[in-house]
């Protein structure tokens, strides 16, 4: 059974820094690339950053380029995001998803249950 854990959120102050862990099981992490998502209240689903299968790839978006770092053990079968000079807008739930292709069409097929972050004084 494929699963994803989310742990790692919580509450900080601007500026400050957090690291997310999503650890999976029953599949190996090194064969899949992997997403980290988040969701700001009351706002949609918004990719952050993803770690490709092949090569070590890794892209973000331009919102959190140079601020967050997307990275994988896959001895551990873990995924990390360590986010650092925080700032309020940041606050979301943030989930983890298995990103994969079926066909030529790509899509995410497992998701974490998500942690919380939120970046307040």
């Amino acid at each position: 059974e494929v699963q994803l854990m989310e742990s790692g959120g919580g509450l900080v102050q601007p500026g400050g820094s957090l690291r997310l862990s999503c650890a999976a099981s029953g599949f190996p992490l090194s064969s899949y690339s992997m997403s980290w998502v988040r969701q700001a209240p009351g706002k949609g689903l918004e990719w952050v950053s993803r770690s490709y299968s092949y090569l070590g790839y890794t892209s973000s978006a331009d919102s959190v380029t140079g601020r967050f770092t997307i990275s994988r053990d896959n001895a551990k079968n873990t995924l990390y995001l360590q986010m650092n000079s925080l700032k309020p807008e940041d606050t979301a739930v943030y989930y983890c998803a298995r990103y994969s292709r079926d066909g030529s069409a790509w899509s995410y097929d497992y998701w974490g249950q998500g942690t919380q972050v939120t970046v307040s004084s």
